[in-house]
C-alpha cells in the first residue's frame, strides 16, 4: 500500500520539498493558489495537480501545508472546501508555514472537533 501526502503551497520552500516526498516513492498531490504551478509540479514529477484542495485531500494519509502566513493557513484549513472538512479521519495534519502559535492552536482545535 503506497502511503499518500496532500501537499498544499507550492512556493519557494514547498515546490521542492512536494518534490522530495514524490522522489522518495509517495504518492504525491498537490494544490496551489495558481494552479499553473501546480501543473508544472505534476510535469517535472511523479505525482498529480489538482483543482480544489478538496479533492487533494481525499483520501490523504498526510496533509502537508507551506502557505504564507496566518491568514492563509485560515483560508486553506478552514471552510466547506478546506482541508478540515475534506481530509479523512485519522489523517496526519503538518503544517510548515512560518505562522504565529495562536493560528495553530486554532486549526488545531477546529480539526480536533471534527
Amino acid at each position: 500500500m503506497t502511503t499518500t501526502v496532500a501537499f498544499i503551497g507550492l512556493g519557494v520552500m514547498g515546490y521542492p520539498m512536494a518534490g522530495h516526498l514524490a522522489n522518495a516513492g509517495l504518492s504525491v498531490r498537490v494544490w496551489n493558489r495558481s494552479g499553473e504551478k501546480a501543473k508544472q509540479w505534476a510535469s517535472e514529477h511523479s505525482g498529480a495537480a489538482c483543482d480544489s484542495i478538496a479533492l487533494t485531500v481525499r483520501d490523504a494519509d498526510f496533509v502537508m501545508t507551506c502557505v504564507g502566513a496566518d491568514k492563509d493557513l485560515i483560508e486553506v484549513f478552514e471552510g466547506d472546501e478546506g482541508i478540515i472538512a475534506n481530509a479523512p479521519e485519522g489523517a496526519i495534519l503538518i503544517d510548515h508555514t512560518t505562522a504565529s502559535a495562536g493560528i495553530a492552536e486554532r486549526l488545531a482545535k477546529s480539526a480536533g472537533a471534527r
